[in-house]
C-alpha cells in the first residue's frame, strides 16, 4: 500500500494533446546537417561543409555583418588581449587589416608587451611559475624601458600611448616588425589604442615606471577610442577577443560616453570570442550596448587560435564570391 494520501494518484495520461510530428516546426533540419569533406577539398568547400547550426550560424553572421561594415565604411574595432598575441595570430590579423576588415585595434597593456618582445627578439610569453618566485616575473629590461620611453614621448607630443608605441618600436627598426601589430597599424595609419591599468601591467614596476605619462597617453587613447565608437552608428563592428576585464568595461564607458554627449548609437554588432564566457564581456559587450534595439550581440566560445583563423577565412572565402 502507499504511503501517500489515498486521495493522491499519479496523474493519468490518457487524454494528452498531441499532434503529428510533420507539422511541428523544427530548429534543425537536413539542410542544415555538416557534410563530409574529402582530401582534396578546398578551404571554400569546407567552410560550406560545415552545419549551419548555433556557432558556425553565428560566425557566418559575424562574418557577413564584418563584410556589411566595410562596405558602408564603418568601423570594425578589433578589441584583443595578450593571449591573441601569444597564440600566434599577429599575421592573421595584419592580412585582414590589409585587406579592409580591420579598421582599428583596441589593445590592453599586456598586448604592448607581448607585440614588442615579438618585434625585438622574436618570443614572448615568460613563464610565470618559474620567475615568480626569484621577483624576477615581468622585469625584462628592454621591454619596460620601451613601454616607459615611449609613453612619456607620447606625453609630450600629445600621442595616445598606441600611437606612442607604434612610433618608438618601428623607429628601432625591429627584426622582425612585419610580424607586430604596433609597426603595422602604425605603417599603415591604422588606429590603435591601448588601455593600461595602473599595477596591472609590468611597465608600472619598472625603473623608468612614468604613471603620469602612462595615465596620460591611455586617457588620450580612450577619448580616441570612444569617437571609433560614435562612428560605429549604422553599421559598426566591435570584436572582444580574449579580454575578459579590461576592454570590456572600457568598451562599456565609451558606449555611455557617446550617449551621454548626444550622439546616436544603433545599428551595432558586438561579439565576444575567448575560451569562456565570462561575465563582463557578456554583459559590457554582448547585451548592454545592443539592447533595445541597437543592434545584435554574438558570443563565440572557443581557443583563438581555431576561431579567429576560422573567422578570417569565413571573411575571405565569402569576400572572393561577393
Amino acid at each position: 500500500m502507499s504511503i501517500y494520501d489515498q486521495d493522491l494518484r499519479p496523474l493519468e495520461l490518457g487524454e494528452v494533446s498531441t499532434y503529428p510530428l510533420a507539422s511541428r516546426p523544427s530548429k534543425v533540419s537536413l539542410e542544415d546537417f555538416a557534410r563530409p569533406v574529402e582530401p582534396t577539398s578546398s578551404l571554400t568547400d569546407f567552410l560550406a561543409s560545415l552545419p549551419d547550426i548555433l556557432a558556425v550560424k553565428s560566425l557566418r553572421e559575424i562574418a557577413a555583418r564584418i563584410r556589411r561594415a566595410r562596405e558602408l565604411h564603418k568601423p570594425i574595432i578589433w578589441g584583443i588581449g595578450g593571449h591573441v598575441i601569444k597564440t600566434g595570430l599577429a599575421p592573421v590579423i595584419i592580412d585582414l587589416m590589409r585587406r579592409g576588415f580591420v579598421s582599428a585595434i583596441a589593445a590592453n597593456g599586456s598586448v604592448l608587451v607581448h607585440d614588442a618582445e615579438i618585434a625585438l627578439i622574436g618570443s614572448t610569453s615568460e613563464d610565470v611559475d618559474a620567475t615568480l618566485g626569484a621577483g624576477a616575473f615581468g622585469a625584462a629590461q628592454e621591454t619596460g624601458q620601451l613601454l616607459n620611453d615611449a609613453a612619456r614621448a607620447g606625453a609630450r607630443d600629445q600621442l595616445g600611448l598606441g600611437e606612442a608605441m607604434g612610433r618608438a618600436l618601428t623607429n628601432l627598426n625591429p627584426p622582425h616588425a612585419k610580424l607586430s601589430l604596433l609597426c603595422a597599424t602604425y605603417e599603415a595609419r591604422i588606429p590603435f589604442s591601448a588601455h593600461v591599468a595602473v599595477g596591472a601591467d609590468i611597465a608600472h614596476f619598472h625603473p623608468h615606471a612614468d604613471g603620469a605619462s602612462l595615465g596620460a597617453t591611455s586617457h588620450t587613447d580612450f577619448r580616441l577610442f570612444s569617437e571609433l565608437v560614435r562612428r560605429m552608428d549604422g553599421g559598426g563592428v566591435y570584436l572582444n577577443i580574449g579580454s575578459a576585464v579590461i576592454l570590456p568595461e572600457v568598451f562599456l564607458k565609451a558606449v555611455t560616453l557617446v550617449r551621454n554627449l548626444g550622439h546616436p548609437l544603433t545599428d551595432l554588432t558586438t561579439a565576444n570570442f575567448d575560451f569562456i564566457q565570462s561575465y563582463r564581456p557578456l554583459t559590457n559587450v554582448v547585451r548592454r550596448p545592443t539592447s533595445e534595439g541597437a543592434g545584435r550581440g554574438f558570443s563565440i566560445t572557443g581557443h583563438h587560435e581555431l576561431m579567429i583563423p576560422l573567422l578570417a577565412a569565413a571573411l575571405l572565402c565569402d569576400d572572393t564570391h561577393t
